[in-house]
């Protein structure tokens, strides 16, 4: 981007309206007393650094923000962005610096960024930085994404800066000093749909051309020739439509779906106030920013995501003659979002082949779920467990797990109920939907074992909840990272039931239905 785009090449203090530029020039602000917390092993290899690199006085320097690469340009980079559905105008990269780039050792191109490094242009009013329990979230979260093979951005470093950041969690008037902390992200690029929504809307078309030809060169280089710009956008929609089903799959809630949160590489970016699924409501949202319009909530997100491609292509418009090839993307997003979200719930329900009528079981499904309090990821680890085995005899898609939860569904589901009182009222609902996927089995005629595999390799045993998290956050705020570094090594085998890490795979406890932090975040960092 530095080389190819045009940009600001000295630092200079100050926020500030930067206009024609997509970067500046910013140097990172040192830090007190830097301390390495956590860096994932897979991650460093892949990039080449060894054991003796990773310890080294000179890499934690890096991470911290108390040195540059030598020679190396560090940058902020700019963009402006819709935010809950209105324009906010210029955003950029307030507290995260591009520190340059790196090759994997497999060739492939990796941007490494410090996030909570200090102020930039693009900072507004705010210092710059980030606290430890927001950097230790996104590191992790980051992390587990992967490994539940969600595309994400990455992380190489999660550091604590020995310095106080003053924030108001909540924004309720009680602003108090927390550690501050530094998390080094990765990603082949950081580039968002208000990357090219800025210069649209301040008429910069030799910019916007500039940088959507510089994508293609560089993130798309098979896309050449007259239609390279339509298939672009087309891929870009494509990549948001099948991230869409991941999130669905997992249970995953961005919390803040803004224009300046989405990835044209179809990757999750920017893991602020997100959250998990605990009971299944398809109507949560963890963010407090976002009540009660609910703008965000985990049902809504496909429909956002059209909503911000449909915004994307507005800023791309000045480069088509037409609509036809922006329209013609749009309706791949459809399509890949559909196609993605069939296969998907077709695995998490151990069916062969997605049918049109399933719709119809799922949204079933969704309603008893909701009605009885019942754990979303829970619940499919048990239904999964539920399918295996032989048919009963002269009982058509009912197995003996079925069978007993068709007697008792209370009880089948126990593990995942957070109110028992009310799971015994919804019974009828429990069994009339059993009864439905018991009869939709009968005419699916796959081995159980089959099944069970499907359904195990879709449906993770662990995710990273919030209350998980605030547990580590709490004991890292203490200077113990052990708690974290068990939840990380756990969540790195998401699909598998692991002997001795059963608290990790539990339903919410109750401490935390209401806790700050686990049901309830905001965007402060």
């Amino acid at each position: 981007m530095v080389s190819e785009l045009p940009g600001e090449a000295e630092p200079r203090p100050g926020t500030r309206d930067v206009r024609g530029m997509a970067w500046s020039a910013t140097v990172p602000t040192p830090v007190a007393a830097p301390r390495l917390l956590a860096f994932p092993l897979a991650m460093a290899d892949e990039l080449g650094l060894d054991a003796a690199t990773l310890g080294s006085p000179s890499f934690l320097d890096l991470m911290a923000g108390n040195a540059v690469p030598p020679g190396a340009t560090t940058v902020a980079t700019n963009y402006g962005g819709h935010q809950f559905g209105h324009w906010a105008g210029q955003l950029g990269d307030g507290r995260a610096l591009l520190l340059g780039e790196a090759a994997g050792r497999d060739g492939r191109r990796w941007e490494i960024q410090l996030k909570g490094a200090g102020p930039t242009p693009y900072s507004r009013r705010a210092d710059g930085r980030a606290v430890l329990r927001s950097s230790l979230r996104e590191y992790v979260a980051s992390e587990a994404m992967h490994a539940l093979g969600v595309p994400t951005t990455r992380v190489l470093s999660l550091v604590a800066t020995g310095d106080a950041v003053v924030r108001d969690i909540l924004y309720a008037g009680d602003p108090k000093p927390e550690p501050g902390a530094i998390v080094c992200r990765v990603a082949p690029s950081f580039l968002r749909f208000g990357h090219y929504e800025l210069p649209a809307s301040r008429g910069e078309r030799d910019l916007l051309e500039r940088l959507v030809d510089h994508t293609l060169r560089t993130h798309f280089p098979a896309m050449v020739g007259p239609n390279a710009r339509a298939d672009w956008f087309a891929e870009v929609a494509r990549r948001t439509g099948v991230l869409m089903a991941h999130w669905m799959r997992v249970g995953f809630v961005h919390g803040v779906m803004n224009t300046d949160n989405l990835s044209v590489l179809g990757l999750t970016i920017d893991y602020g106030p997100f959250g998990f699924l605990d009971d299944a409501d398809p109507h949560w949202t963890p963010n407090t920013t976002d009540l009660p319009g609910r703008r965000y909530r985990y049902a809504a997100q496909p429909q956002v995501a059209h909503w911000n491609l449909s915004a994307l292509a507005s800023a791309l418009a000045p480069l088509f003659p037409d609509a036809a090839p922006l329209t013609a993307g749009m309706n791949a997003y459809v399509e890949a979002f559909q196609s993605a979200q069939a296969r998907m719930w077709a695995d998490k329900l151990g069916l062969a082949e997605w049918r049109e009528d399933d719709a119809a079981l799922v949204s079933g499904l969704f309603g008893a779920l909701q009605a009885a309090e019942v754990d979303f990821t829970l619940f499919f680890r048990t239904l999964g467990g539920l399918v295996a085995g032989p048919v009963v005899a002269g009982g058509d898609g009912v197995t003996p797990g079925i069978a007993a939860a068709l007697a008792d569904p209370v009880a089948a589901l126990a593990p995942a109920l957070y109110d028992r009182a009310k799971a015994e009222r919804e019974a009828a609902t429990l069994i009339d939907w059993l009864a439905r996927y018991a009869a939709r089995l009968a005419s699916d005629p796959q081995p159980a074992d089959v099944r069970r595999a499907r359904m195990d390799a879709t449906n993770p045993w662990i995710v990273p909840r919030n209350w998980l998290l605030q547990q580590a956050i709490d004991a890292a705020e203490q200077g113990d990272t052990a708690e974290l570094q068990a939840l990380l090594d756990v969540l790195q085998r998401p699909y598998e039931a692991q002997p001795g890490a059963g608290r990790f795979a539990a339903r919410r406890p109750e401490w935390a239905r209401d806790r700050p932090g686990c049901s309830a975040l905001s965007c402060s960092s």
